[in-house]
């Protein structure tokens, strides 16, 4: 497991799901970005920060009630602000930049 994902645990859900999101911190985990292939997980930079029930939702909870491009929507969306938390922690550098 990478610093990226281990620094999800404790952390808010940003992928924020209305109707489905738990908002509980200690069930949150890094949640891949699907399409990398059968078994195959994407590099950890492509991740978002989801609760238990977000994840779930992202893994195929999505034909139920909302399409596809949603589902990457919201996972998109969570990715990014993700991303944000951890340049503003400095777990990841841009190069070039101090």
């Amino acid at each position: 497991m990478s610093i990226l994902t281990k620094k999800a645990k404790g952390q808010e859900c940003l992928v924020r799901v209305p109707g489905i999101c738990c908002w509980n911190p200690e069930t949150t985990v890094a949640a891949h970005l699907n399409g990398a292939g059968v078994g195959i997980k994407h590099h950890d930079m492509f991740a978002a920060w989801a609760c238990a029930d977000c994840h779930v939702w992202l893994d195929g909870g999505y034909t139920r009630d909302y399409d596809r491009d949603y589902r990457d929507l919201l996972h998109l969306k969570g990715m990014f602000r993700t991303q944000q938390k951890l340049l503003d922690a400095g777990l990841i550098l841009i190069k070039g930049e101090k």
